[in-house]
């Protein structure tokens, strides 16, 4: 590329100094031979003045009068009638310029000069003009060097960029080079390689969050498996299967869900729901791990509440508060259902020793943990909760007090005068 710009402003450049180049060494030329012979012919008018002047006047005229009257570096040669013929000067050899003028009297006269005068003046001229040409060359060679290296330099700059996003590396350069259709390319570059850095970035979240969030889950459908599997009862069998294909299900949807969130955390399918069922459906889920460490799980507050959001994704969010308890809790883990203002809230609490002081509101940070966890449960269940125009809030850090934020319907009478007992 840079040879080929290089070769087209030098061809430019030639051809712009072989017509206007051409031209005025034709015109100069002609001009300076124009003033040659003018100059001549102005020599021969005044010459023959000074004659006829002299002739009046009856003065004398010779050589030495003449010579004065013309320049040294040319001849002239006077004949008048009835006298002998007047030479000035040397005569010229070669190709000369001649002016001839004749007087009233019948006097002639007759001026020659050299033509090597001429020629060297347009010799003068030529050398000017092709000084001027070559430093025009030069100059023009040397713009076009840098304006080949202005224009190459970041085409290869944009080529390794192109590279590196191909090669797997998206990280932006944001290097502009002054050029507004090089600097729209490399705009674009960048933007391509923040799209591809968000999609690898949201793949890796999706493959950790996935991991996390159906690790509880596969473990206690493979020992609904089990139990089915060391029964013999058709009645407890057919209980374990129905519970195992509700939590297939729910997987299911915890994978529909982890999927439309990393896709787009702002897409959501709403709908409104009892949150009694989901709150009942976790405590049934999570009590038998409960039970097997020693353990309770209860729950208290108002009866009857419908919240707006994604039943799935709410339940999701439950289970990692109520496995966040079980892993890092103590004692009885209580879930609460109460109303604020248009919010119904399920607050989950224990009575372990809460969360450390250092961390607070951080806990909800991805890799932040306060006891050598993942520290992506939090984390995910934040987002699902504000992917359902909800939210996820520590109330208390000790004891730990975590408050999910929901939409609800307008109150019914009933569910204002309806409390749950705690069980």
């Amino acid at each position: 590329m840079r040879r080929r710009l290089i070769n087209s402003t030098l061809a430019v450049v030639l051809v712009v100094i072989a017509v206007f180049g051409v031209s005025l060494v034709i015109v100069e030329t002609r001009t300076i031979s124009s003033s040659a012979q003018e100059s001549v012919d102005s020599e021969a008018l005044r010459l023959i003045s000074v004659i006829e002047s002299r002739l009046l006047g009856e003065e004398r005229i010779n050589p030495e009068v003449l010579a004065e009257q013309i320049d040294s570096k040319r001849y002239a040669l006077v004949k008048m009638a009835g006298r002998a013929p007047i030479e000035v000067g040397e005569r010229p050899t070669g190709s000369v310029i001649t002016a001839t003028e004749t007087g009233e009297h019948g006097e002639r006269v007759t001026v020659e000069e050299s033509r090597s005068a001429v020629t060297r003046e347009v010799g003068r001229t030529l050398m000017i003009i092709g000084a001027v040409a070559l430093l025009a060359i030069v100059s023009a060679v040397l713009l076009a060097v840098r304006q080949a290296n202005k224009l190459a330099s970041p085409l290869t700059d944009l080529a390794e960029t192109a590279e590196r996003l191909g090669s797997g590396d998206p990280r932006p350069r944001h290097k502009r080079y002054g050029v507004p259709e090089l600097d729209r390319v490399a705009d674009v570059l960048d933007a391509s390689a923040e799209r591809i850095a968000r999609m690898l970035t949201a793949e890796r979240r999706l493959a950790a969050d996935a991991s996390h969030q159906l690790r509880t889950p596969l473990t206690a459908l493979s020992m609904r498996i089990e139990e089915i599997s060391l029964t013999d009862d058709p009645e407890t069998v057919k209980e374990e299967a129905h519970i195992a294909l509700a939590q297939v299900e729910r997987l299911t949807d915890v994978v529909q869900r982890l999927l439309t969130n990393a896709r787009d955390p702002r897409t959501g399918s709403a709908v409104v729901f009892d949150l009694d069922e989901v709150v009942k459906q976790q405590i049934e889920e999570w009590r038998p791990a409960y039970r097997g460490e020693g353990r309770a799980i209860v729950c208290s507050g108002k009866q009857g509440l419908s919240a707006v959001g994604t039943p799935g994704a709410v339940a999701q969010v439950l289970a990692a508060l109520i496995e966040n308890s079980l892993m890092h809790g103590r004692g009885t883990v209580a879930l609460r259902t109460r109303v604020t203002g248009n919010q119904a809230v399920i607050e989950v609490t224990d009575e372990g020793p809460g969360v450390p002081a250092d961390l607070g509101a951080r806990i909800f940070e991805r890799t932040i943990s306060g006891r050598n966890s993942t520290g992506i449960g939090l984390a995910v269940a934040r987002d699902l909760a504000e992917a359902d125009g909800g939210r996820l809030e520590l109330l208390q850090q000790q004891p730990p007090v975590f408050a999910l934020f929901l939409s609800r319907m307008a109150q019914s009478r009933t569910e204002a005068e309806t409390e749950r007992p705690v069980r």
